[in-house]
């Protein structure tokens, strides 16, 4: 094929960005080619967004010049999907409402009670119900995340639903465990969301998930496996979930702050009077893992310094050993 001896244009732009925000030096040559009926190649390699964009098209008398795209023109083939996708959601609006009207009707004549209790099934729905509910916030969230550092797609979901309430001046108020403190990727999110109302505590141990909005709506899980959730509008128990957080809110430490154990006998740091503690209670070593928000090697290597300091030979002795070793005391 023709066109061996053209100069080469790198299709690759050197520094991306929407048409919308056309850059200075695009606007400039793009100004000039409608002035000047065309610019040279050349020239137009300060700009290869003007080629990507097709503003500009190659002249036909001469390869190494291009002619530019009249505005109209380009204006008209960007509207055109947008105008056609407006036409499209407007129809089915319409068909939604057409659908739907006879079921109004009848809603109308029987009103129904306000749903007080809504299951999720699928972190879809229960996605699109806090995507929802968060959008809706206007004052406050209270949120409630046990376990320990987050991966980073949860982080992520989350940054893109709670960054907006934060441009919009919602507070925030967050508990987590102790063991976020050693999270890079949670300190990171933290650092990202730095800049809005927010505050951050931390407790050792947590109940489960819990998320508030406005003190109007609350959601709380209702499987281990996170796959089924409880959007609760009840305001008696939306109110008593809210007592609940603010009771752990004064028992926890700030982010910015040392946690402070109390006194423990030499050897034994709280960390381990707490592990402890759940081993009397009968706990396995991954329930305990789970409860303190960090993972069962962790907890495991936390045990082994618990028996070695105590001298037990064997998990039953550990047991009898703690009962008797006065390190579960209130007074300590």
């Amino acid at each position: 094929m023709g066109g061996g001896d053209l100069p080469r244009i790198d299709s690759k732009p050197t520094h991306p960005h929407a048409v919308t925000e056309l850059c200075d030096e695009g606007t400039d040559l793009y100004a000039s080619a409608l002035s000047a009926g065309r610019i040279s190649r050349a020239e137009a390699e300060e700009a290869p967004c003007l080629l990507e964009f097709a503003l500009l098209h190659p002249d036909p008398d001469d390869p190494n010049w291009l002619r530019p795209v009249p505005p109209s023109v380009a204006l008209a083939q960007r509207l055109h999907p947008l105008e056609r996708e407006i036409l499209d959601r407007r129809r089915l609006s319409n068909e939604l409402t057409e659908s739907f009207e006879p079921f109004m009707a009848i809603s109308a004549l029987h009103p129904a009670p306000t749903h007080a209790i809504t299951v999720l099934e699928g972190s879809n729905r229960i996605n699109a119900a806090l995507n929802l509910a968060t959008a809706e916030c206007h004052t406050e969230v209270l949120t409630i995340q046990p376990g320990g550092g987050r991966r980073e797609h949860i982080l992520s979901q989350a940054l893109e639903r709670d960054r907006p309430l934060i441009d919009r001046g919602v507070s925030m108020r967050t508990l987590y465990q102790h063991t976020v403190r050693h999270s890079q990727g949670t300190m990171a999110y933290v650092d990202r969301m730095a800049s809005g109302k927010i505050e951050i505590r931390t407790l050792e141990e947590l109940i489960e998930r819990l998320i508030i909005c406005d003190q109007t709506v609350a959601f709380i899980p209702a499987r281990d496996d996170q796959q089924v959730a409880l959007e609760l509008r009840h305001p008696g128990l939306v109110t008593y979930l809210v007592k609940v957080f603010e009771q752990l809110w004064r028992r926890a430490t700030p982010l910015n702050e040392q946690v402070s154990y109390e006194p423990t006998p030499v050897g034994i740091t709280g960390l381990q009077r707490t592990i402890a503690k759940l081993l009397v209670e009968g706990h396995v070593d991954e329930a305990i893992a789970r409860r303190l928000g960090m993972n069962v090697r962790t907890c495991r290597a936390h045990i082994a310094k618990l028996a070695n300091t105590l001298g037990s030979g064997s998990r039953a002795q550990l047991g009898f050993l703690i009962a008797h070793s006065g390190i579960l005391d209130e007074e300590h």
